[in-house]
């Protein structure tokens, strides 16, 4: 999808890590909620209580998952998903564009 219709945007923007990653919340008419955003690089750790699946737009990065010994390199057209109630790691190796998809 490369463009969403008939949605809410919420204009505070998320900001993480003294500036380095923030994100816009898109919010559709059933509820569904999603994070558009950028990663500047640098290593993030991060926390969530949904599953994420996120895509990446633009950029690369390496993923430490919940659980997993190796990490893994995703790059532009790519995602991945983490669990709920869980910390992943990132190592964004350039500049990220990103959509986050919250799954109930």
């Amino acid at each position: 999808m490369d463009n969403f219709e008939n949605v809410n945007i919420i204009k505070k923007a998320n900001v993480y890590f003294e500036g380095k990653v923030t994100s816009r919340t898109v919010v559709f008419g059933s509820g569904e909620r999603k994070t558009l955003g950028i990663m500047m690089p640098g290593e993030y750790e991060f926390g969530t209580a949904d599953k994420e699946i996120i895509e990446i737009l633009a950029g690369k990065l390496d993923v430490l998952l919940p659980g997993a010994e190796n990490w893994l390199s995703v790059e532009a057209g790519q995602e991945f998903e983490v669990k709920s109630n869980s910390k992943f790691q990132l190592k964004v190796t350039e500049l990220t564009d990103y959509c986050c998809s919250y799954v109930k």
